[in-house]
């Protein structure tokens, strides 16, 4: 049998993050999809591939303003080195205009020419459209003064998309140019998931809200509003319900109350063991359904995870120390949205890069360390620390990426090869 010491021990060993964040994610599911109109779909995750309707261009059509012509009645006209005109330029009948909106169809003949704007469809037998500043911009008859090479200044039908094309793959965020694809190729609904709703929440006594100057025992509640902007910029529809004191039946009424409008439940604070770490007091105490685990991750060991509520919304507990909270933001709840949205990959890029600068590691904890990174002329990445460590606001505030040092590294050299998340920030 195994001893109390020994079942002491194994619960104060820390979870290495990878493992945590595993079994985490595979407790996840994506959300129901549904059916929109694209003029809503922006910002959504597709749940289903998408394809053209329709070619992209649906006809032939001219891709400049100039004369839509035969390329074998063009073939002839030259331009003097300087560009000047010469007395060798072709001259062809002008027989009529053609804009965008034009829909009757028309055919070219042997010596003929029809004026055309960009998009506006091509006359049949047309293979060449020579551009405006190539002529002499005649209006009854052209002369053309240099020959473009056949199928210039032209696009045909299904050129660019053809009908079938595969547009985009389900997991993928629909931006305004996806919007764009679609509609062009005859999209007019698509099946994506629905952003996941977030419900955050600040837990403790000596919280206080922005606009105060905090006094001794009181702290300003910057983590909710932090929280709140980065699971905006992960997806979400955020909703921050302000700031939770330290008291059981008024935590349990208000993550009861959100359950209902929650399809994830962030808490910030209170996840220790001391007395006033509420959150990990009452929901330790539910049967189970939310554990909190010592993780080999730094800034900020301590995270929860489980559910709360008859509907079983998940809910992730993060640190209240506001580096830490952040930190864990992006490594456990960040991902869990992006699961949620049906997102691929749920996880930020990452890339290898040139340290610049020693830096000191914890032994045995994953460490997050904010960080520039910049792109090397001639290829790779350089990445430099930034002053006061991974605790540090400002630091995470200037950061474009986190330095990430395994569990093993205590010290990393200047030069040395490291990774490096990337977040969408530009600088």
């Amino acid at each position: 049998m195994t001893s109390t010491a020994d079942a002491e021990a194994a619960a104060n060993e820390l979870t290495p993050l990878a493992d945590y964040l595993g079994s985490v994610l595979r407790r996840l599911r994506p959300l129901p999809p549904l059916d929109l109109d694209l003029t809503q779909a922006y910002g959504n995750v597709l749940a289903q591939d998408v394809v053209a309707a329709h070619a992209y261009p649906a006809f032939d059509q001219a891709a400049i303003d100039g004369y839509a012509a035969r390329w074998e009645d063009v073939a002839a006209a030259s331009a003097s080195l300087d560009g000047a005109p010469r007395a060798s330029g072709v001259r062809l009948n002008v027989v009529g205009d053609l804009g965008a909106a034009s829909w009757r169809p028309v055919r070219l003949t042997a010596g003929t020419c029809f004026s055309v704007a960009a998009g506006a469809p091509l006359p049949a037998a047309a293979d060449v459209v020579v551009p405006v500043e190539w002529t002499d911009q005649g209006m009854a008859a052209v002369e053309i003064f240099q020959a473009p090479k056949r199928g210039y200044g032209l696009r045909r039908a299904g050129e660019e998309l053809p009908a079938g094309t595969l547009l985009a793959r389900a997991g993928t965020q629909v931006n305004p140019a996806l919007v764009a694809v679609f509609a062009a190729t005859g999209i007019g609904h698509v099946v994506v998931r629905s952003s996941p709703r977030v419900v955050v929440v600040a837990t403790g006594d000596e919280l206080v809200d922005v606009g105060r100057a905090s006094q001794p025992g009181q702290v300003v509640d910057a983590n909710s509003h932090a929280l709140t902007a980065a699971a905006v910029e992960a997806g979400a529809m955020a909703y921050r319900v302000g700031i939770c004191d330290d008291d059981p039946e008024g935590l349990r009424g208000l993550l009861e109350d959100q359950t209902l409008r929650a399809d994830l439940i962030v808490t910030t604070g209170g996840t220790g063991t001391g007395p006033g770490d509420m959150v990990r007091r009452i929901l330790s105490r539910r049967d189970g359904a939310v554990t909190f685990r010592e993780v080999a991750l730094y800034p900020g060991t301590t995270l929860g995870f489980g559910t709360v509520g008859g509907e079983e919304v998940p809910i992730v507990c993060l640190p209240g120390e506001p580096a830490a909270a952040l930190i864990g933001f992006e490594v456990l709840a960040r991902p869990a949205i992006q699961l949620l949205a049906g997102a691929e990959p749920v996880f930020r890029p990452s890339v290898r890069a040139h340290l610049l600068e020693t830096v000191p590691s914890p032994a045995g904890l994953r460490e997050f360390r904010p960080a520039h990174v910049a792109e090397r002329r001639g290829g790779g990445y350089t990445v430099q620390p930034l002053p006061g460590g991974p605790y540090t606001m400002s630091g995470l505030a200037d950061a474009n990426g986190l330095l990430v040092l395994g569990e093993k590294v205590t010290t990393a050299t200047a030069g040395s090869t490291v990774d490096v998340l990337l977040l969408d920030r530009r600088r």
